[in-house]
């Protein structure tokens, strides 16, 4: 993994309130976890701190089920995020290099959890984007695992082995589907922000962390046949 840092001002972000960086104290692994956590407190401009890692150059994956077992924060202005975006998202903009989210959750709607596909055709700014969600109501006191199956054909999106949504090539070129190309995966914990930050920022639920126990990639998914 390499970090993120600073606070998307190149390129990345969401209007976020957050400064990402590489401090101990806002990640590292402890006791088997991977712990990124969100702090309220004055660094480099901004009123909070967090992580965000990505696998760009050094894991990328095409096809496949991809899953990550993680504990969520809570409260509201708070917006953790499982996700991947096309490696060439460096030479090819968003959102034509594609992205899927395999969860997301905003704090001020505590327990659903979003799993969603942008690409030219179908994303947020043109209000267009493809996604279900699922309510998970020990999403903060339990681990949950959070799963995309990535086929040629068809993205199905899992929470604890419970599908909530699918995905389906349309054959309509790459503005519709521009899955047939590796992506990388990204973690991060983000503050505020257009979707997190929609209902304000809690200033007594400070800090919060995400927890992950792991986070795995397969050819295909374990679970059934070939």
């Amino acid at each position: 993994w390499s970090y993120n840092i600073g606070t998307g001002s190149n390129g990345w972000g969401n209007n976020e309130l957050q400064y990402y960086t590489d401090r101990a104290s806002n990640i590292k692994v402890e006791n088997g976890m991977l712990n990124i956590t969100a702090r309220s407190e004055q660094y480099m401009g901004k009123s909070y701190t967090s992580a965000r890692i990505f696998s760009k150059g050094k894991f990328e994956t095409k096809y496949g089920r991809i899953e990550a077992r993680i504990k969520l924060p809570r409260g509201k202005g708070i917006w953790p995020a499982f996700w991947m975006l096309g490696a060439n998202s460096d030479t090819v903009i968003w959102p034509q290099c594609g992205e899927i989210d395999i969860m997301e959750h905003v704090g001020y709607d505590p327990g659903t959890v979003h799993g969603t596909v942008h690409t030219e055709a179908f994303n947020h700014l043109l209000g267009t984007q493809k996604g279900g969600k699922l309510v998970v109501p020990n999403f903060a006191s339990e681990f949950h695992t959070y799963a995309v199956d990535w086929k040629k054909d068809q993205m199905d999106f899992y929470i604890d082995g419970k599908h909530y949504f699918s995905f389906k090539n349309t054959g309509n070129g790459y503005q519709e589907w521009p899955f047939d190309q590796p992506f990388y995966l990204i973690l991060n914990l983000a503050v505020g922000g257009n979707w997190g930050g929609k209902e304000g920022v809690d200033p007594a639920i400070w800090p919060q962390r995400m927890e992950v126990d792991y986070v795995r990639v397969y050819n295909q998914n374990p679970n059934q046949n070939p």
